[in-house]
């Protein structure tokens, strides 16, 4: 299997000791499960545009700036390309509120799914949304309306759950701050994960999260075939991008992300030749939100339908298959590799 190299770094071997203490880990525990070797590292952008900003802003040294063009639309990438490369390259996408953190360390300093995935051979991607993080977004339309070019009515709305709001939603328990009896969510770092969550400012660009679409596409353009891990918010995105690169998408994982667009056409085309496995924890029946019965009801018949045109889908309830306890979040519980093995297993299986 070819990798693409992304950079001009060349063949880096890099090996990370794991003696350093990351974060809240007050008990000075290593976060990675044994030293991680590495052929490659490092960082990029797709699919930025350069745009014209008649209100680019003010410095507080040098006053208002005068209009010039900005950078939008571009998506920051991360990369790691393990030293012993065997498995298929994954792209890790996260959801609503977060960045591309949701796979790194967990909240109680433990080894997250962007370097267990890269220990088991995977070349791996994370991505920050186009417009989110460190892609960045689009101070123009504030900025407008601060300095009297738009009316306020104008100004994008930058959303940022609350804590309240995220227990549920998230499923930590059915309301804040009781937990739910086997929740592997840990709670006890609860202000570790807080921390990370940022607001949605895609809303600052034109088209929104379609722009994350486009440069997910452009990415699988740039380093080839690869699985395609999405989550929540991000589950009708990865839909598109198979829409998109049927050719160039090896799989689909969709962690507990939405299916509602999933139609006969997408399986009888689309999605002919392409893996898809929908993945649900514990309390996601009767949960409160957009994360509780319709999307996950969605989903199962998502499966249904691809698997009725010849298609390969897979509805994977962990309760069923022996793992509990799991959160919306399942990639920072404390049962994370557990799931990230099964689903390893699961590319082992499809993905040839």
């Amino acid at each position: 299997m070819a990798l693409a190299r992304t950079t001009g770094l060349g063949a880096l071997t890099a090996t990370i000791a794991i003696a350093m203490t990351i974060g809240a880990n007050a008990q000075n525990k290593p976060t990675l499960g044994g030293k991680l070797e590495l052929a490659d590292e490092g960082s990029f952008f797709v699919n930025g545009k350069s745009v014209k900003s008649n209100y680019p802003g003010a410095s507080a040294a040098t006053g208002p700036a005068a209009p010039g063009n900005i950078t939008v639309n571009q998506m920051y990438v991360h990369f790691r390309i393990p030293a012993a490369a065997n498995g298929v390259p994954l792209v890790l996408v996260h959801g609503s509120n977060h960045t591309g953190m949701t796979y790194e360390t967990t909240p109680d300093g433990r080894e997250g799914w962007a370097t267990w995935f890269v220990r088991q051979g995977h070349p791996v991607y994370v991505v920050d949304h186009s417009g989110r993080g460190r892609s960045s977004f689009n101070p123009t339309p504030i900025n407008a309306v601060r300095d009297g070019g738009a009316d306020s009515k104008a100004m994008p709305t930058l959303f940022l759950g609350t804590l309240d709001r995220a227990w549920w939603n998230f499923r930590f328990g059915p309301d804040y701050p009781k937990p739910f009896p086997n929740l592997q969510f840990p709670v006890e770092a609860l202000d570790q994960y807080l921390a990370q969550l940022v607001p949605n400012t895609e809303t600052t660009l034109d088209g929104g999260g379609n722009n994350t679409v486009d440069a997910l596409a452009a990415l699988l353009d740039k380093i080839g075939p690869a699985v395609v891990m999405v989550h929540s918010q991000s589950g009708l995105y990865g839909l598109e991008v198979v829409r998109r690169r049927p050719n160039l998408v090896r799989a689909l994982i969709s962690i507990e992300g939405g299916c509602e667009s999933f139609t006969q056409a997408d399986a009888a085309k689309p999605f002919a030749k392409v893996p898809f496995v929908t993945v649900w924890g514990d309390n996601s029946i009767g949960a409160k939100g957009v994360n509780g019965d319709k999307r996950r009801t969605a989903c199962q018949e998502a499966t249904k339908v691809l698997n009725a045109a010849g298609g390969r889908g897979t509805f994977l309830l962990l309760p069923e298959a022996g793992i509990a306890g799991n959160s919306h979040m399942m990639m920072m519980d404390k049962n994370n590799l557990q799931v990230a093995d099964r689903l390893r297993g699961w590319i082992t299986q499809q993905v040839k």
